[in-house]
């Protein structure tokens, strides 16, 4: 059987998964800039590696609330598409404190779907606790992610 390592992280109170081969970086939470008039999920943007990169909250994603500030929330940058693999998102992130690796074959499906939360995939059991995948390439509908990058080309 197959196995996938993931970066494992936590919305609220409960555990979540996302795949190591979507991530780019792991960086520590540090200031992002603002940007008037988009959705209450996008945190801003910041510059990684000379380029500006929209920065996307997970818990205002899944909570309408902003991420808790501690020590271990992280801004993961992330690949969401991998058609497009210049393209990147910021993704901030609670209590990433750990990796893991899962055969691919553990998850199963949650049963229950969101619209509003489609980037929430299947299940697994991980020490007698239940985490669930990340789908990165339904974080933002694709149309939002194109038109921030088209904003951040034209203001840069």
């Amino acid at each position: 059987m197959t196995t996938t390592l993931y970066a494992q992280l936590e919305i609220g109170c409960d555990r979540y998964v996302l795949s190591a081969r979507r991530i780019a970086r792991i960086l520590p939470l540090s200031p992002i800039r603002a940007v008037p008039g988009v959705p209450v999920a996008v945190a801003g943007t910041l510059v990684f590696r000379a380029t500006p990169v929209p920065v996307a909250d997970l818990t205002a994603l899944a909570f309408n609330r902003p991420s808790a500030i501690r020590l271990s929330t992280r801004i993961l940058i992330v690949i969401p598409f991998d058609d497009e693999p210049e393209r990147l998102l910021g993704l901030i992130a609670e209590r990433v404190t750990n990796t893991l690796r899962l055969e691919d074959g553990s998850f199963i499906s949650a049963g229950v779907q969101s619209q509003r939360a489609a980037f929430l995939g299947p299940l697994a059991m991980v020490d007698g606790c239940l985490v669930q995948r990340i789908e990165v390439d339904k974080l933002l509908p694709r149309s939002l992610f194109e038109s921030l990058h088209e904003d951040l080309e034209i203001a840069s």
